[in-house]
């Protein structure tokens, strides 16, 4: 087990029970000569993504966590499991519908690009793209001559994600959607 002094970025820590991920380290060396060097962590929580910033002496003993992550594809609903099939070695992974709620806005069989986040081999949390391409069930008909700059609309989406879209956008279309803020982004590429 590493000291804190030894730990590194992007290094998957236990702490008071739970998971945090380190995304950025700060040495304080205290003037005074009986000073002992602190080191301070900004790290967030692997299953809920919630920030924590701590500070550990440099000799103090941090247990490194089993932590991975594994490209997947939804499979199926299993009840209120939701199935998420490994991309290589098809390992399946079962999460709750509960802890990945706010996930499964953007997430059709068909999304590219998934990621589940693993602690000592049991799934934690689902790691969205970017962007996922989604189609439009429910909005306004669209409008003729409508600009790109002009009002928006609200449209519903098959994962039942509701975005506002311009008013050229009709239903049925499909849409790039940015899953960090919930927007529109532009119409998905027509294969």
């Amino acid at each position: 087990m590493p000291k804190a002094s030894e730990i590194k970025k992007n290094t998957a820590v236990e702490h008071n029970g739970k998971v945090f991920l380190v995304k950025d380290i700060n040495k304080l060396t205290p003037s005074g000569r009986a000073g002992a060097s602190l080191y301070r962590m900004r790290m967030y929580d692997v299953a809920t993504g919630a920030k924590a910033d701590e500070s550990f002496k440099a000799d103090e003993v941090l247990n490194i966590a089993d932590f991975s992550r594994h490209q997947v594809s939804f499979s199926y609903i299993d009840g209120d499991e939701y199935v998420f099939m490994d991309n290589e070695d098809y390992t399946p992974y079962n999460l709750n519908k509960e802890t990945i709620a706010e996930e499964l806005l953007f997430i059709n069989e068909e999304t590219q690009g998934l990621q589940v986040l693993t602690v000592n081999g049991s799934p934690v949390a689902v790691e969205l793209p970017p962007s996922v391409e989604l189609v439009i069930v429910e909005t306004d008909p669209s409008i003729k001559g409508a600009s790109a700059s002009a009002r928006t609309k609200p449209a519903v989406l098959t994962t039942g994600l509701t975005v506002q879209v311009p008013e050229y956008i009709a239903t049925g279309e499909k849409i790039k959607v940015n899953t960090v803020e919930s927007k529109f982004m532009s119409r998905a590429d027509s294969k």
